[in-house]
């Protein structure tokens, strides 16, 4: 069985691919550096990666799925990840990025805001590929960073680092935003596929042996993660996709008091709800009354 290398400094990064640390909590990285290079390996990350792919070099993947990537891909990964990858014998990997540690960003601005950038949660065929001038834009972030890093620490240090970090993050949302845009092709047929799966969720006999249905259920339906796949909705809709399984189950909800006479448990039932009253709190939420008042006065 492949051994799982476990990532929790910067420094177990740099001796795997044999490149120098100059700061124990933040690096960029060169991979033209490297005096290293093993082959295949699967490594548990403690620490946060951004890297740019200069060339196709091998396979990365995400238990068995691997990523869509090529030259001129953003990866991008984040402490609990376990992340598999395979490189030929003949190629010579070329990647450009940054890790960083948590501890980095601990009471900076950056750590407050980590967890907006979904896109560390992405995985199989959600790698950002980038145009040439969005390669320039990310190379002189990486530049920003290593000036920095070559400074002499002071009380400033820490701060600017983790803004020019932020910086660099904020260019990768900003390239994700493009790249939702410009494969609005292949996500309006998500989006078609999510709706027939919606449809045929409740159709068929689920709700009563799976409960109300999940983002994560459809994700994995439609191969992706969670977090994408909510930002792609959220993007071609201006619902989350919650918000969307949400409507839809109101609409059936109405349909159903109003078109039979079943009673409201009846009907709470049937849509996967466990309760009840958990039925009849949500309803009146986004109705306005409940269950009973609506069948009375429609």
């Amino acid at each position: 069985m492949e051994r799982i290398m476990r990532l929790d400094t910067v420094e177990d990064y740099n001796r795997l691919f044999g490149l120098e640390t100059l700061h124990p909590l933040v690096s960029v990285i060169d991979l033209n550096d490297a005096t290293r290079f093993p082959r295949k390996f699967t490594i548990n990350y403690g620490i946060y990666a951004v890297f740019l792919k200069d060339v196709m070099c091998g396979d990365i993947r995400y238990g068995r799925q691997k990523y869509d990537y090529q030259a001129g891909t953003i990866t991008s990964f984040a402490p609990g990840q376990v992340v598999g990858t395979d490189i030929p014998d003949n190629v010579k990997p070329a990647a450009h990025g940054v890790l960083f540690h948590p501890d980095l960003i601990r009471g900076t601005s950056l750590g407050q805001e980590i967890k907006s950038y979904s896109f560390f949660s992405y995985s199989s065929n959600e790698a950002l590929h980038l145009s040439e001038e969005e390669k320039r834009i990310f190379m002189d972030c990486l530049g920003k960073i290593r000036i920095e890093l070559s400074r002499p620490v002071d009380r400033l240090s820490k701060r600017i680092i983790a803004r020019n970090i932020q910086l660099l993050l904020d260019y990768c949302m900003r390239f994700y935003e493009r790249q939702f845009i410009t494969r609005s092709t292949v996500n309006r047929d998500i989006i078609t596929k999510f709706e027939n799966l919606l449809d045929g969720y409740f159709q068929d006999t689920l709700p009563q042996t799976e409960g109300l249905p999940t983002v994560k259920y459809f994700a994995d339906k439609v191969c992706l993660s969670p977090n994408y796949f909510g930002d792609l909705i959220k993007k071609e809709t201006g619902k989350t996709a919650q918000e969307y399984i949400k409507d839809k189950i109101i609409d059936l909800a109405k349909e159903m008091i109003i078109g039979t006479d079943k009673t409201v448990s009846e009907i709470a039932y049937e849509l996967g709800f466990q309760y009840s009253q958990h039925f009849n709190r949500i309803f009146k939420k986004n109705v306005g009354c409940t269950p009973v008042e609506y069948r009375k006065i429609s």
